[in-house]
């Protein structure tokens, strides 16, 4: 609503101004009332010789004022009214729901949809241009029709557009306003023209307002459109040799306008591809394939340095050649193709040298040491690159290469070669030069044999060589002598030391120079035996055999004979272990240098050795006494003396003897021993025989205590008997046997029965079941305790403790533990109580009646019993039985 009032108050004001400028009478109308609707169909009112009653579209009449000052204050104001549409389509739109929207614009038309409007029996649409005086247009419409077409417009000019939504009373009942322009005007095509097989290019005159130009170029169905912004323009991407209808449009904010009329236009052709080769030095041959709509070619070449004329043919064929042209040299041909009018279409550029001359003054120069040869030659015009050919028989050998020389490699010897050099560049190859000859140095000889006719003579062949014109025989010796022989034959002798190895190489010669080096030979003569040889027997079963080297030996073997067979020995030291040989055997030892080029030398003396005697077997162990084990063995050795060794943690026993068997004493107890045998001769000492296992029985613990603990269960200990892992204590008297079976040095026996006289045994067993049976000194239980202990009171301050005696023999004594004291008595033998005076009364009192022993204290395991002492006044009141003492009860 603020909008609206704010609205209607501008609009007056202006309306006003307008009226101030000159106004005629007949401008003069009431002024607009705030609150009520300013519509254009309102505003237009004041302009006259308007009609807006006819139900079709009517031009609407210019205005004629005689005024230029009315004109004037007139186009001000509908200028005014324009630029306010916005906001009047903002204020009725948004309170009536009534809206209008554009659905295409061209130049002189715009084309409007709106929706059904409840109610409404016909709609009116007015387009009032805004920025030229006097033009507006009126279109009513029913109320079955929901699209319009403005027509008649003036292009490139913004237009008020106002729709309404009428009654069939007449009553507007909604109204909408929108701002549109029209597009540019239609361009009018000047040139319509091609220059290139895919495009044409056009031109035009402006067109007021237009901001780009759709350009259309449409052969049959198809079209290519592109959009420029000023003339010239290009459509590319066309099909060459076609015929294009060209249309243009112009293109402002608003739209854009019809297609102007169109011009026909029509593709050059193509250009035609070529194929462009140098059959020869001197020619360049052209060909293409067909091109369409083409009537003939044009192909012209020149050199691309520009020297020389240039050379054209025009033809209706697809292929020409030029001829006589400079080898090496590079031309630019450049051809199209034109159409029956004579008019050319694209060209087609292309560069192709000539194949070059072929080189001249061709050298070539052998490499003996490499066998590779040096060619060169004069450079040719044009020649990119060179390839050297170098034939024999079925072999070529190239090289290519930039330069004026090339080095061809892997030659073979003794062979004849014809070499060639050949120019190339891009357009092909020049033909090869005359061939030269070139012959190689000759191949290394083969089949060289050494033979030694006879001791210290050396014969050295092999075969010829073809192109060896004589031969070279060089022998050097691993000491460094070298000697040679020079032969026109196929052989040469020389002299040979014994143990030495010869280096044979053999050349061959010619003109080109010496052949390569081939197969080096060496030859070995038979080594000497061995010097300083020596045998000795290390191990029982070993003998280590030593010599010094000597020239010519890669390897020694080592023979040992005796016994059942031969042992052998290779080794390329100058010493050698002979091992695992049969016990008390004797062997011939020899040593014998060996080479792989001529074997063993047999012909070295030999020594004799003996091996150690064999081992003993020992057969059995027994006991003969405590600490006395004798030994039995066999053995099948000659002359050899027997050593019998005890090994353990005890230490070491031994005896000795030439037969078969001896006598080990004095071996500790409780000890693990391991028993081996030994033999010994002047030949050495064997091996020991296999160990037998001895265990002797353990020993018997030194410390054996016995304490009661109580009246019926006595603690036995003792000390650790050497080899022993368990014991077996018994106590035993007449009135029965008390044993345990233990793997601790202590023990607990139950079911003692007091005053009673044992006599001690035990047995030390050892882990393998060996026992030992201990006897020690006897043990007598201690004294029953008596039984039926009571406590009484005796007269003022006395207390008589009474018992039972298990023995009237034996001694009691009694004792009472309080806290205000404690008291003892001992009666006389053979009495059962004790009388305790002057106690004090008010304490509790334990009391314990133990027998008196001569060993020591008196027993703490009889019972403990415990009584209240009461106060009569200040004398011993009663005397109460509380039970036993807790200790007592645990126990």
């Amino acid at each position: 609503m603020l909008c609206r009032t704010h609205f209607t108050m501008v609009l007056v004001t202006a309306w006003q101004a307008v009226l101030q400028q000159g106004g005629g009478p007949n401008l003069m109308q009431p002024p607009l009332v705030p609150g009520s609707k300013p519509t254009v169909t309102a505003l237009l009112q004041n302009i006259p010789d308007h009609s807006r009653d006819q139900p079709q579209l009517i031009p609407m009449r210019r205005l004629e004022q005689s005024s230029d000052k009315m004109r004037s204050a007139k186009s001000k104001s509908l200028i005014f009214i324009g630029l306010l549409f916005n906001c009047l389509e903002m204020i009725f739109s948004a309170n009536t729901g009534f809206s209008m929207s554009v659905y295409n614009v061209t130049s002189q038309s715009i084309y409007l949809r709106w929706p059904k409007f409840s109610g409404a029996s016909s709609y009116r649409v007015t387009a009032t241009a805004v920025n030229t005086v006097g033009h507006s247009l009126l279109a009513c419409f029913s109320d079955v029709t929901l699209k319009g077409t403005l027509t008649s417009l003036i292009p490139n000019t913004i237009y008020a557009i106002q729709a309404e939504a009428i009654d069939k009373n007449g009553i507007i009942l909604a109204e909408t306003q929108i701002m549109q322009s029209t597009a540019p005007d239609i361009p009018v095509i000047d040139k319509a023209y091609s220059k290139l097989s895919n495009s044409i290019t056009v031109e035009w005159r402006a067109v007021p307002g237009a901001t780009s130009y759709l350009l259309t170029a449409q052969d049959g169905d198809s079209f290519i459109e592109t959009v420029v912004t000023n003339s010239p323009g290009t459509l590319t991407g066309l099909k060459p040799a076609t015929l294009y209808r060209v249309t243009i449009r112009s293109i402002n904010s608003g739209g854009k306008s019809q297609p102007s009329p169109f011009r026909k236009a029509k593709t050059v052709l193509a250009a035609p591809i070529l194929s462009v080769s140098s059959p020869s030095c001197d020619s360049i041959a052209v060909s293409w394939k067909a091109v369409y709509m083409a009537a003939g070619f044009s192909v012209s070449l020149m050199r691309s340095d520009g020297l020389g004329r240039m050379l054209k043919e025009n033809t209706t064929n697809t292929s020409l050649i030029f001829t006589n042209l400079d080898p090496g040299t590079l031309y630019t041909i450049k051809a199209y193709a034109w159409n029956v009018n004579g008019i050319p279409g694209d060209d087609f550029t292309y560069n192709q040298r000539t194949s070059p001359n072929a080189p001249a003054d061709v050298q070539v120069a052998f490499n003996s040491g490499t066998l590779r040869a040096i060619v060169s030659w004069m450079p040719t015009e044009g020649a990119l690159t060179y390839s050297v050919t170098a034939s024999s028989g079925l072999l070529k050998l190239k090289c290519n290469t930039s330069s004026a020389s090339c080095m061809v490699p892997s030659l073979q010897c003794s062979s004849e070669y014809y070499v060639s050099v050949t120019a190339y560049n891009d357009a092909g190859s020049s033909n090869p030069t005359d061939a030269v000859s070139l012959k190689t140095i000759p191949c290394a000889p083969v089949n060289i044999s050494i033979e030694e006719d006879e001791p210290g003579h050396l014969l050295v062949s092999w075969s010829s060589v073809n192109f060896g014109h004589y031969y070279v025989v060089f022998v050097k010796s691993d000491d460094g002598l070298e000697v040679h022989c020079n032969t026109s034959h196929t052989q040469c002798h020389f002299q040979s030391d014994c143990g030495f190895t010869y280096f044979i190489s053999v050349f061959a010669y010619n003109k080109a120079g010496q052949s390569p080096l081939g197969d080096v030979l060496n030859y070995s003569t038979a080594p000497c035996c061995p010097s300083d040889f020596r045998a000795v027997l290390v191990a029982s079963d070993t003998v280590e055999v030593t010599w010094a080297p000597v020239r010519g030996a890669e390897m020694y073997e080592t023979r040992a004979l005796g016994g059942n067979g031969v042992v052998r020995c290779n080794d390329t030291a100058t010493a050698c272990t002979l091992s695992a040989l049969p016990c008390n055997t004797r062997y011939s030892i020899a040593v014998y240098s060996f080479s792989e080029a001529r074997g063993s030398n047999t012909s070295c003396a030999s020594k004799y050795v003996a091996t150690a005697p064999c081992s003993p077997e020992i057969k059995s162990i027994s006991k003969e006494a405590l600490s006395v084990i004798s030994v039995h063995w066999q053995s099948n050795n000659e002359e050899a003396t027997y050593i019998v060794t005890a090994r353990g943690e005890a230490g070491l026993w031994h005896c000795t003897s030439s037969g078969n068997s001896c006598t080990l004493i004095h071996l500790p107890c409780g000890s693990a021993f391991s028993v081996s045998a030994i033999a010994r001769s002047p030949a050495g000492q064997s091996l020991p025989s296999y160990s037998v296992p001895l265990e002797t029985a353990p020993c018997c613990p030194n410390d054996l205590i016995l304490t009661q603990v109580t009246q019926s269960v006595t603690n036995i200990s003792w000390s650790v008997g050497m080899g022993a892992q368990t014991y077996v204590t018994t106590l035993e008297s007449p009135k029965g046997q008390a044993k345990c079976h233990t793997l601790q040095n202590y023990c607990l026996l139950g079911c003692i029965t007091c005053g009673t006289s044992y006599t001690v045994s035990l047995k030390a067993i050892s882990e393998t079941g060996l026992t030992s049976s201990c006897t020690y000194q006897g043990y007598s239980s201690s004294a029953c305790c008596p039984s039926g202990v009571k406590l009484y009171r005796l007269g003022n301050n006395g207390i008589r403790v009474y018992w039972r005696a298990s023995d009237e023999t034996i001694n009691y004594n009694t004792d009472l533990h309080g806290s205000k004291g404690n008291f003892t008595c001992t009666p006389s033998s053979g009495l059962s109580h004790c009388d305790i005076t002057e106690i004090p009364c008010g304490d509790v009192y334990t009391v314990v009646v133990s027998p008196v022993t001569d060993k020591g204290p008196n027993l703490t395991f009889c019972p403990k019993k415990i009584y209240s002492v009461t106060c009569s006044g200040s004398s011993v009141g009663m005397v109460i039985y509380r039970g036993k003492s807790n200790a007592e009860q645990r126990i």
